[in-house]
């Protein structure tokens, strides 16, 4: 068996841990050996009558707690088992704490915060843009509370010519829900631009209906941009994190869905002006283009213009055409001169003096009488024609 390292061990632990099964769990227990570090970071421990296990939130995560714990506090604590590999310990990393008086509702609502958020939900790149300039925003809320008497309230002060539709929904109790779902889905079957649905502030549990699962897909479905305003500032929702654009109050939501009459006034004013000071720089520019073209010869002269070019077609006609013959005569002395030559060289040209060329039957030609015998056939080629002999004897030039 191959030993293996500490480091080794623990990193495989670690690796183990990292299954699916020890992740996003819910632990009920009670703190101990609370300490808030300086840092920011929460330490401690939690337990039960039987067990006991260490536990850490991060700063980044404990500085949206609206509790601070203590020892003695039974909580319920969301999060992911893991390794500190330096002590070899395992301890619980936690995301999200709870008072164990209240901890259901969030329990439910980070689980079902989880669950959208790894299908996608909250992902920016498929939320909807706003439009710029809507010319009717549908709003889903109730017809009795603040909510609807501020969202009026700003639009009206902002862009007065506006139209707005109200799709009446309950906002708390059990059926507000299923009333957000159908006044959205009604909505659906509109020419709105744009959607606000929410509600005046509450607490957390006077807000739940917003953290309705079926209503947070529907949000997400949405043909029409939708724009979350439920509560306060410091409210968060499912509702929320689904919508194409979260505002923190309803009146704040009225502000992001329709800019401010005046200023669209002033920013059409200020394109006009420089809309029409280029236009301005570009009828200059023209002008002055222009003017330097009725300054041109081409213009003032056109004919003058049409007779130069003619006459300089004239000149390059007359200098090909003397290229051309003086090429020809080059050309035609290069090859006189290489006909002559070959016509020397030319076995024609010897035959023609006298002499011809000899030959056995094989076609091979004769250079020495020692090549043939008495009575072989020898073919003699003259300069004109080619007589066949019949070789009678030799003579050689050394006299054998």
């Amino acid at each position: 068996m191959q030993p293996i390292t500490v480091s080794e061990l623990t990193r495989m632990i670690s690796s183990a841990l990292a299954d699916p099964v020890f992740q996003n769990l819910a632990v009920i227990g009670e703190v101990s050996n609370f300490v808030h570090h300086s840092s920011g970071h929460m330490y401690f421990s939690l337990k039960d009558a039987h067990s006991r296990i260490k536990a850490v939130m991060f700063r980044s995560r404990n500085r949206l707690l609206k509790f601070l714990p203590k020892n003695g506090d039974t909580v319920i604590a969301v999060g992911s088992v893991g390794v500190y590999e330096p002590n070899g310990e395992y301890q619980l990393y936690v995301e999200v704490l709870f008072p164990q008086g209240i901890g259901e509702l969030h329990l439910a609502f980070e689980q079902l915060k989880a669950k959208l958020e790894a299908e996608g939900l909250f992902d920016p790149a498929r939320k909807k843009p706003l439009p710029l300039l809507p010319r009717r925003v549908g709003v889903i809320t109730s017809l009795s509370g603040a909510a609807l008497r501020d969202i009026l309230h700003v639009l009206t002060r902002r862009h007065p010519g506006v139209n707005v539709l109200v799709f009446p929904a309950l906002v708390q109790g059990e059926e507000a829900p299923a009333s957000l779902r159908h006044a959205l889905e009604l909505a659906q079957g509109t020419d709105c631009d744009v959607l606000i649905i929410g509600r005046g502030g509450g607490s957390f549990e006077e807000l739940s209906a917003f953290n309705d699962e079926q209503l947070a897909r529907a949000i997400a479905q949405s043909a029409i941009p939708v724009v979350s305003a439920v509560g306060h500032e410091t409210d968060f929702t499912i509702a929320d994190f689904v919508a194409d654009l979260r505002a923190p109050t309803p009146s704040a939501a009225a502000e992001l869905v329709v800019p401010l009459q005046s200023e669209l006034r002033a920013a059409v004013g200020s394109y006009g002006v420089r809309l029409a000071a280029a236009l301005r720089r570009k009828i200059g520019a023209e002008r002055r283009f222009l003017a330097q073209l009725t300054k041109s010869a081409a213009l003032k002269r056109p004919d003058f213009m049409v007779n130069q070019l003619r006459q300089r077609v004239d000149d390059l006609v007359t200098s090909l055409g003397l290229h051309t013959t003086h090429n020809l005569a080059l050309r035609r002395s290069r090859l006189g001169t290489f006909v002559g030559k070959l016509e020397t060289l030319s076995p024609l040209k010897t035959l023609a003096r006298g002499y011809a060329i000899c030959s056995d039957e094989e076609g091979r030609v004769l250079r020495s009488a020692e090549q043939v015998s008495s009575g072989d056939a020898v073919n003699v080629t003259l300069y004109q024609g080619r007589l066949v002999c019949r070789v009678e004897g030799r003579v050689l030039h050394d006299g054998a």
